[in-house]
């Protein structure tokens, strides 16, 4: 489906100074005009800073190494038709250490070539987001990986992009402009 914006991305009076900076920072850091996402959702003002924290803390500072966080965040957004998400994250993918090979291979069904602590991401992240749960088989093969702690990070980090892409959707997000190759 293709909107036009619900919520326009915001200017310096509609995001505020300190919203505004963060809007040019994370703009300049994914290398684009303008990163829309950080916009938009920064026209309400502490909301966005406290989700700016969260989603921050789960894509740099988790357990996760920071490869296998893009492949899970690449897997939800192509599994919810979240372009916007796809995009921004293919090229967080490639600097995180995915090779282009795999990141065409995330849009594949099933676990075709995957290692295998990253098939066990993978098909917990399918079951999450078909199911809303792990079954035990795909659970045992994700803890046979995967430490406790990397299995709860998982879960929130599947939540976290399943919801920002359905928040995406909603919103209306314009696409970015990239800047330069």
């Amino acid at each position: 489906m293709s909107r036009g914006p619900r919520v326009t991305p915001g200017d310096r009076d509609g995001l505020g100074l300190v919203n505004h900076a963060l809007g040019r920072l994370m703009s300049r850091a994914t290398r684009v005009r303008e990163a829309h996402l950080f916009t938009t959702l920064g026209r309400h003002r502490w909301l966005y800073r406290a989700w700016l924290g969260w989603s921050g803390a789960l894509l740099l500072a988790g357990r996760i190494p920071r490869r296998e966080t893009e492949l899970v965040i690449l897997r939800v957004a192509d599994r919810c038709h979240s372009e916007y998400e796809w995009r921004h994250h293919e090229r967080l993918g490639r600097r995180a250490g995915l090779t282009v090979e795999e990141i065409a291979r995330v849009r594949e069904k099933g676990l075709p070539g995957w290692s295998a602590p990253d098939a066990a991401l993978l098909a917990a992240t399918d079951q999450l987001l078909r199911t809303d749960d792990i079954d035990d088989a795909a659970w045992s093969m994700l803890r046979a990986h995967w430490d406790e702690r990397h299995a709860i990070e998982l879960c929130l980090l599947v939540g976290q992009y399943r919801g920002l892409a359905a928040t995406i959707r909603a919103l209306g997000v314009p696409p970015d402009e990239r800047l330069g190759r």
